[in-house]
């Protein structure tokens, strides 16, 4: 994998375009200095490492090169970014696939434009030394959950896999923060959620190994982290969505080539953001989910169809979204990143 995204950063182009026409915000159309375009990106939750490639594309200035004056900000989950965007609050979002359709669902206008996590991190995070091993093990464990989101509601679909039911663990529901808490105290077994994220927490914090229990290691793989635009600024400006899907992809692949680097170009830029070791833990757990068999070869945020129609059955057989509708009306393939 890293062989072909480093040959894709190296035939990265390097012309300039000036593009206008963007409302950065949500306000009016702006100039940007050197004739770049002003574009708000919201993350999907405060930065981590998975967001390296943003920070260093515009440190390198591969964002500048496609016409572009980056400007990143903090979100507070993947739900509130993607109707931020649908809402005119920003111009693009950093979110979950799941929550990013299940908006589209509920009339949120906004499209994937490029999904760059293809192999889902949801994944039962446990501690190496807890005696968990298997699926197995998990029989009359306690395990954190999160309500409602994607991990937690196809959780049923991966104990399925492996050959138990629901019934077969319990349950406890907590937020975020206090999943990382109740495994760190030792009140849960283990807890569900996005392995690139909190396991290298976890193990910074405890100084103990973290295993995961990855979803996709059953056979249950389904879409995670991408690129959303408004239909509004696809329909009105498709050249600057190409642009961004392409300097994002390009961003990707150079981060993938140079991991210190990436990760560097990150120091400072928020106060709430891990240290560095865990940055650069969080980043090389991502670059492993970047592709899928079906996307193998090809740079990043480049999309398989099959992959697409795999997310979707995924998805609506955990209730998370109907399902019903073309896959056009979710996914953008005129303006996601080419390659």
């Amino acid at each position: 994998m890293k062989k072909s995204l480093l040959g894709f950063a190296a035939a990265a182009a390097a012309a300039t375009l000036a593009i206008s026409g963007c409302a950065s915000g949500g306000g009016q159309p702006q100039s940007g200095g050197e004739g770049l375009t002003p574009v708000t990106l919201m993350l999907n939750w405060y930065p981590y490492g998975e967001h390296a490639p943003f920070y260093y594309g515009v440190e390198k200035g591969i964002f500048k090169e496609h016409g572009i004056d980056l400007k990143i900000q903090a979100g507070q989950g993947s739900t509130k970014t993607a109707q931020a965007v649908g809402q005119g609050q920003v111009d693009f979002g950093w979110a979950d696939t799941p929550a990013v359709l299940a908006n589209i669902e509920s009339g949120v206008s906004i499209k994937s434009v490029g999904v760059f996590l293809q192999t889902t991190p949801s994944a039962v995070q446990v501690f190496a030394d807890s005696g968990i091993e298997t699926p197995a093990d998990l029989v009359g464990k306690t395990i954190a959950v999160s309500a409602g989101d994607a991990p937690t509601t196809t959780f049923p679909l991966y104990l399925e896999a492996e050959g138990l039911s629901e019934a077969d663990v319990k349950e406890q529901n907590l937020d975020a923060a206090g999943k990382v808490a109740a495994m760190l105290s030792g009140r849960v077994d283990g807890l569900i959620g996005f392995a690139h994220d909190q396991g290298p927490t976890i193990a910074a914090r405890s100084g103990k190994e973290v295993r995961y229990l990855r979803y996709s290691d059953a056979g249950l793989n389904f879409y995670s982290n991408g690129l959303v635009a408004n239909t509004s600024t696809i329909a009105d400006d498709p050249d600057l969505v190409k642009e961004m899907a392409e300097a994002t992809s390009e961003a990707f692949a150079a981060a993938v080539a140079d991991p210190e680097a990436a990760v560097g170009a990150m120091d400072g830029k928020d106060p709430q953001m891990p240290d560095a070791d865990v940055l650069l833990h969080q980043w090389q757990e991502t670059t492993e989910l970047l592709n899928t068999d079906a996307s193998k070869g090809r740079a990043p945020g480049v999309d398989a169809e099959e992959d697409w129609t795999a997310t979707l059955k995924v998805l609506s057989s955990a209730g998370l979204i109907d399902g019903g509708k073309p896959l056009g009306d979710y996914f953008d393939a005129d303006v996601a990143p080419k390659g």
